[in-house]
Order: C-alpha cells, then structure tokens, then sequence
C-alpha cells in the first residue's frame, strides 16, 4: 500500500530536502516540492521512515486542486465529510491515540473555522476513527491546510512533538536545520569538524548522531550552553567529542592551524560580545581564523543573517570561495547558509 505524506521543514531548503528524500525512498515520488513544505508518495510506513530534516509529518488524506471558494477549507471540509466510505486513513490509530481536534491552517496560519462546520466534521471523523473530541489537549490532529500555491489539503498529523520554536532555549539552533547544515558539509568518517560557536550544541549533536567522523570540536563562551551541550552529547559520542569552554580568539591553544576538516557555525548575527567591535570587523578576523584551520580543500558551512557582512569580508581571503549561498526564513527572519570552500592560492606567497 503507497501512503502519501507531507512533511514541513525549515523554508528554503526544499532542493536538499528532495535530494535526501529521494536518497533515502528508492520509490519515492514527489508530487509537490514547495518552499517549506512536500507532499511524497511511497511504501514505506511513518515508523520507519527517520528522516531527521522534517519540523512535522503528516498522513494525507485527500488534496483538492484549486478549491475555487471564498472559503477552501470550510469547503474541503464539507466535502470530506460526506463521504459514506470507512478510510483506514482516519480509523487507523494506535492504542494510545484517543481522542483528537480539528486545526485549520490558511496560507502557514492557523484560523479559526466555521463552527458548525468543525463540528459536523469532528462528528464525521469520530465515527471513522472511533476517537473522541478533545480540542485543548488532544492525542492527534487532523488539518485543513490551505496553501497558496492553490490546493487544500486533509491529513493527519503524525508527529507528537510540539514546535521547535516553543521547545527550544533563546537563539538555540533547531536540529532539523542542524542537520542540513551538517549535511551540506558532508562530513567523511577520517574528518575533524569544528563549531566553535556551538551554543546549546545542536550542530555537534546532530553531526556525531547521523554523520561518520573522526572527531569533532566544540567550542563556546557561555558556560550555561557549554554545560547543556555537555548534558546532549552522552556516552559513546562523547568518544569522538571534545567541548570546551573558549572563546574565538584562543582557538589555536586547542587545534593547529591546518587542523580542521570542517567548519559548522551559526555565528552570533549582532555585535560580538566580548569585544563589542563593528559586525564587518568581526567576520573578517573570524574567517581569518577559519582559513588558519581549515586544511587544503575545506568546507565552511556558515549560517547568518548578516550576509553583506560575510560577503565583505571574504573579499580579504582569495582561497575562501563562496559555493552556494541558501536563502532560508528561520523563526520569521531571513538569513542565508553559505558553503564556502578552501582553495589553494595561485601563487605561494598569496595565503
């Protein structure tokens, strides 16, 4: 049996996330490759897909191309809820699950819907699935989504956990977009990896849980993040993970220069605490120190908002090359992940 899904992830990264679904599903068939969000068919059940890019999954249930009403979602609405049919879609739940609310969704908005539509609808999926109402605290989810692109969509939601935004600490880094960033890195299984930015260690995390690699490094100032890193990163990955507490500026009291396979940082996007100095100063003196590091043929993979910043200074480095430079909207802000990679300089006496 072939089950649809949608699944939403961090905006902008729709061409990587494909790339890996299509890695990962040898029969996978992407039906709609959208900024944030797809919709893929195949025979693999939720339970053993682990994919670890997504923010949310969803059974579909039925899609409606261009609804054509003042209001697609109490129209979708309307129509899945004359259907006569058992849908094993709707009725298939575990044990656990025992009640449900309905959510609607405009546009990436959640909306209030029509009152009594929602409960001609919730009548109609508690006799398919045999589950109760519970609108404050539910153990699943059934969504009207709007998109607009043109289409409305009916799913089930099958993920639990609540959204990253609400579960993180302040300017804590999500997994999901830890993880593609470690991904744009490619990181080999003789690589030493750097962050020497690490925060609350969502990238060394991620990185020593789904990527083969020799060692990795994480560095930071706040002693609060160091110490939740510390509480992240337990038994055997802490074989191949040094943390430590240390600024920027006194990296090479830890590793050589030349010593870094690769670089993966979310940099602070304001000034630099320590020493208060101007944003385009800052990056310079970082992506010197990163040239330093990183061995012939490196890779940074750097996340920031500031990327005039970044931008101006790489034009002091000629062996840092800008790759590709990923526009994404992370909590509601812009900000873009560059791959940069180390080259050799023409000329000897050029660094």
């Amino acid at each position: 049996m072939a089950f649809v899904y949608y699944a939403s992830f961090i905006p902008g990264l729709q061409d990587l996330v494909g790339t890996i679904v299509k890695e990962r599903l040898e029969d996978a068939r992407i039906k709609k490759l959208l900024d944030g969000a797809m919709v893929f068919e195949t025979h693999c059940t939720y339970d053993r897909l682990s994919f670890f890019c997504f923010n949310n999954i969803f059974l579909v249930i039925s899609i409606i191309e261009n609804p054509g009403a003042d209001h697609p979602l109490e129209a979708h609405m309307k129509r899945a809820s004359a259907e006569r049919e058992p849908d094993p879609r709707i009725s298939g739940n575990n044990q656990r699950i025992r009640s449900f609310r309905v959510i609607g969704s405009y546009e990436n908005k959640l909306v209030p819907l029509n009152e009594k539509i929602k409960r001609e609808t919730e009548r109609f999926i508690a006799r398919q699935s045999r589950l109760s109402v519970n609108r404050t605290k539910p153990d699943t989810e059934f969504w009207f989504l709007y998109r607009r692109e043109g289409f409305s969509i009916f799913m089930k939601r099958l993920t639990k956990h609540p959204s990253f935004e609400k579960a993180l600490h302040p300017g804590e880094l999500p997994p999901q977009l830890a993880y593609l960033m470690c991904r744009l890195a490619e990181p080999g299984k003789n690589d030493i990896l750097l962050d020497p930015f690490c925060g609350y260690g969502s990238i060394p995390s991620q990185s020593l849980k789904h990527f083969p690699l020799k060692q990795f490094w994480a560095f930071d100032l706040d002693p609060a993040a160091v110490k939740i890193t510390h509480t992240k990163i337990r038994g055997t990955l802490r074989e191949r993970c040094r943390i430590q507490r240390a600024d920027i500026y006194d990296i090479f009291s830890w590793l050589p220069a030349g010593g870094v396979d690769k670089i993966i940082t979310d940099p602070p996007w304001g000034l630099y605490q320590a020493s208060r100095i101007p944003l385009e100063q800052f990056y310079e003196k970082i992506l010197e120190i990163f040239e330093k590091l990183l061995k012939p043929a490196g890779t940074l993979v750097l996340l920031t908002a500031q990327g005039e910043a970044l931008a101006a200074g790489l034009t002091k480095f000629r062996t840092l090359e800008p790759r590709k430079a990923i526009p994404i909207l992370l909590s509601g802000k812009k900000a873009g992940i560059f791959v940069i990679k180390k080259t050799e300089p023409e000329d000897p006496s050029i660094r």
